[in-house]
């Protein structure tokens, strides 16, 4: 018979006994590896997806040092001589082999350094995990452009990207010495000034002259308006409760329906718990739902999905406005 614990343990609305913190369950997405896919059952492993996934739940008040630990034994000996990573396929011998490069190397490093500092005695008492880290942060920082101050996707992509260095800004701006914290700020300050567009009031996605005559997009454009607060990014436009209100109020319901033909951007909706938005959580539950470990669901989906289940969101009604 399962003791009270272990029935606890195996549901997501409970957080577990003794106060624990509720745990991320990621079968289906992940291996006996380690491995973590972007799909459920999936035969990609796209790193970036699975350590934005283990951060969103981590920061969120979520376990997640089962998969993580498993992840970084999987990815640390993965990583390049140059000290960056690429994407992964798994083949019909089941074993994971290098198929792409990454999107972008400077997020990447950043919130692989960020994980395996989620991990603080593991990382101090690893040999192989601290060597990974330093190596991606001289990888990192063979990234910054000194002439705007901030960081570029790879050393053949020359141009930053707005969200990229806001990732990167969200590794330095938990360092805690003086000189760390004054290099944090120095880089908030070279982001704003990089990428805010006075004349439009927007913040651009990207140093290539040619975004600025781009039609804007959900994704990357409008996405890109609401990111900083994801990490309480400083420098947003007067209030940021305020600034979340008005993106909402322009783009709730096309960000709604996203899943009808692209992912659902399940982060948005934790966002939304965070600004005690609950409605607007609760609506991302109904419309989203339904569409849990199909092909539209990547793995940071589930991790969001998992996050406003443990804090008690439930779907919205069916007469509810989710518009």
């Amino acid at each position: 018979m399962l003791t009270v614990c272990a029935m606890g343990a195996l549901l997501l609305t409970q957080a577990g006994c003794a106060g624990a913190a509720p745990r991320l369950e990621l079968g289906g997405y992940t291996d006996d590896s380690g491995a973590i896919t972007v799909l459920h059952g999936g035969d990609s492993a796209d790193p970036y997806f699975a350590m934005q996934a283990l951060l969103l739940a981590h920061e969120n008040g979520m376990d997640i040092s089962a998969p993580a630990e498993k992840f970084a034994n999987w990815l640390v000996p993965r990583q390049k001589p140059d000290g960056t990573f690429d994407r992964f396929c798994r083949g019909a011998d089941k074993k994971w082999v290098s198929c792409k490069t990454a999107d972008a190397d400077d997020s990447l490093l950043a919130i692989w350094m960020k994980l395996l500092e989620t991990m603080p005695a593991k990382l101090a008492g690893n040999p192989v995990w601290s060597k990974s880290h330093q190596a991606s942060k001289v990888a990192l920082e063979n990234l910054y452009q000194p002439s705007r101050g901030i960081y570029m996707v790879s050393p053949v992509v020359l141009h930053g990207l707005f969200m990229d260095n806001l990732e990167v800004w969200s590794l330095k701006v938990h360092l805690k010495q003086p000189q760390q914290r004054a290099a944090s700020d120095k880089l908030a300050r070279a982001i704003h000034d990089t990428f805010w567009d006075p004349v439009n009031k927007r913040f651009l996605v990207s140093t290539q002259l040619e975004q600025r005559s781009q039609k804007p997009a959900f994704y990357p454009d409008h996405v890109a308006q609401i990111f900083p607060l994801l990490f309480d990014f400083p420098l947003v436009p007067g209030n940021a409760r305020q600034y979340y209100r008005d993106w909402m109020a322009v783009h709730r319901g096309e960000w709604l329906i996203q899943g009808e033909a692209d992912y659902p951007w399940g982060l948005l909706a934790v966002l939304a718990m965070r600004q005690n938005d609950k409605a607007t959580a609760a609506c991302w539950l109904r419309q989203s739902t339904p569409l849990r470990h199909s092909s539209r669901w990547a793995v940071s989906d589930e991790a969001s999905y998992q996050i406003l289940v443990s804090r008690g969101v439930t779907a919205a009604a069916r007469d509810a406005n989710c518009k």
